[in-house]
């Protein structure tokens, strides 16, 4: 049959020549509506940036700000900002506007094991004892095995964030947190599951600095910010001087401003602070494959080393159906990698407390680019979305839409579950005890002690790890009561609970916190009276 449905009678020339007639047509009606759509690179940006200032109008409620780096054959093509550095202030964000990196900090602490490794000095499969001979896994066998390449790969058996409240707004030094590693279960055997770590990452930035001889910070600073002109990037909140943006978040239930973090402890993990004007020569360094304008700071067999897969990470079957050309997905060395539409695509993101980023290489197309935001909206996941699409060619998606779907059913769902929470609540229930009762410390080998204490006639909860971490406790039914925690908590926490047990003789013996979220595991604590 023809394509229009009649009879193919006979051929007017030889099958081969009636072949090439074919493929001739395919390549016409297939190829050119290609070509002749294609865009060019201004188009490109030009849609790009139309389309990043669509997203900051749609979530303004939701945030303040975003600064986008696009480079192109070894050029920064685009370097712009969109909004305000900080809620209520006019001053707007630009291309040296200074945002938290978070966990885009970890490939520069991969970069630095580069360095060391092209001198000789360390190897991707050394022992981490043979550098850190006090660091202790909860297994001892687990402890003797591990590798830096365990480390930097997310593979050593424990859960993804597991330990994260050891380094979140305490006042723990890095060595606190690294002895405090031991006591951490794990919820796998070694090198067999993707479980996202900081806290190795804070040992791999211990070993640069028992390595080298340097302060992580000063050798990061030295090796690689200087030599490539990444000038206002800082390792330090302190060291913020002027042109950076603020972070934003609903917590305390309305939007507002936080202060910065103070990170300084949490090496090698979350600390750097930068523009999209420095970001864009660390990303001529990656897709220069650790060379830039002519100056090697990591070799070319180091850069694949960081770029190759270690630890497989799974697919679910809605994020297949979401983009079904990704067959694969793997966390490198401080980067992610995966497949989209035929091209090898490494990214990593970063999070903290209304900052959120992405860092996107696609080393096939000579392409490289960033998102920073300071607001917890999708914005960041957004452009990224868009950017990546527009240099692979992929066909259109209109992400902004498709995230205000998802926020709206996400709002949706949490209410039926806080509506479900509400209904289980047994009403006029009364506490077991005096609240006096419940006042005590309470004490985890991994974490150290949570506080309670009776104030005018209520509990206050206080971690003493975290002195910003201060909560009310209301009266919820029986034992358990809801945890109101105050402004100086700056993470969005959604309602959580906390449940006191009382033993044979009356007494509370255990306090456990039932706080949802995504970043923190409370379960970890296993809290037991000790005053």
């Amino acid at each position: 049959m023809t394509a229009n449905g009649g009879c193919l009678k006979r051929l007017p020339d030889t099958p081969t020549k009636y072949m090439k007639k074919l493929r001739f047509i395919v390549l016409v009606l297939f190829v050119f509506p290609l070509f002749v759509s294609a865009q060019t690179l201004d188009e490109k940006l030009a849609e790009i940036d139309a389309y990043a200032q669509t997203v900051i109008d749609t979530w303004k409620d939701s945030g303040a700000g975003m600064a986008i780096a696009i480079v192109k054959d070894d050029k920064a093509v685009m370097q712009k900002g969109y909004g305000i550095r900080e809620l209520g202030k006019p001053d707007k964000v630009d291309e040296n506007t200074l945002f938290a990196i978070a966990s885009n900090s970890k490939a520069f602490t991969t970069a630095c094991l580069a360095i060391l490794v092209d001198e000789g000095k360390i190897g991707w499969n050394d022992k981490v004892s043979k550098y850190l001979p006090d660091f202790q896994m909860y297994d001892p066998w687990v402890t003797n095995e591990l590798t830096i390449r365990d480390i930097v790969s997310h593979r050593v058996g424990l859960d993804t964030f597991s330990g994260d409240l050891l380094w979140y707004d305490t006042t723990y030094s890095t060595d606190e947190m690294l002895r405090r590693v031991r006591y951490l279960k794990p919820v796998s055997s070694f090198r067999t599951r993707y479980g996202y770590q900081n806290l190795m990452y804070i040992a791999a930035g211990r070993i640069v600095e028992k390595v080298s001889g340097k302060p992580w910070a000063e050798f990061v600073k030295d090796r690689i910010l200087k030599p490539l002109g990444m000038n206002r990037t800082t390792l330090s909140v302190r060291d913020l001087k002027d042109n950076y943006a603020m972070p934003h978040n609903e917590s305390g239930g309305k939007l507002r401003s936080l202060p910065v973090g103070f990170l300084d402890n949490a090496i090698g993990a979350v600390r750097l602070n930068s523009s999209v004007a420095d970001l864009s020569n660390w990303i001529r360094l990656q897709l220069g494959r650790g060379t830039f304008e002519g100056k090697k700071i990591f070799s070319e067999a180091q850069s694949w080393q960081m770029w190759s897969p270690n630890t497989l990470q799974p697919i679910s079957e809605a994020a297949s159906k979401n983009n079904p050309t990704r067959h694969f997905s793997a966390y490198a060395m401080g980067w992610g990698t995966y497949d989209y539409y035929g091209r090898k695509i490494i990214n990593h993101s970063g999070g903290l407390d209304g900052m959120l980023s992405y860092t996107v290489l696609i080393p096939e197309e000579k392409v490289g680019f960033v998102v920073l935001t300071n607001s917890e909206s999708p914005a960041f996941q957004i452009m990224m979305n868009k950017i990546r699409d527009m240099f692979v060619d992929a066909p259109k998606r209109d992400w902004n839409d498709e995230a205000k779907k998802q926020v709206a059913a996400g709002k949706a769902a949490d209410a039926e579950e806080n509506a479900k929470v509400d209904a289980a609540r047994v009403a006029n229930t009364k506490p077991s005890l005096a609240l006096a009762g419940y006042a005590g410390t309470y004490t985890s080998q991994m974490y150290g002690d949570v506080i309670v204490t009776e104030e005018n006639g209520k509990l206050v909860m206080r971690l003493a790890p975290a002195p910003n971490f201060v909560a009310d406790l209301v009266h919820w039914h029986y034992d358990t009561f809801e945890i109101k925690w105050r402004p100086s908590v700056n993470y969005n926490f959604p309602r959580g609970f906390v449940t006191f047990t009382i033993d044979k003789n009356g007494k509370t013996d255990q306090l456990k916190i039932d706080q949802p979220n995504n970043d923190f595991w409370f379960y970890e604590l296993d809290l037991r009276r000790t005053k």
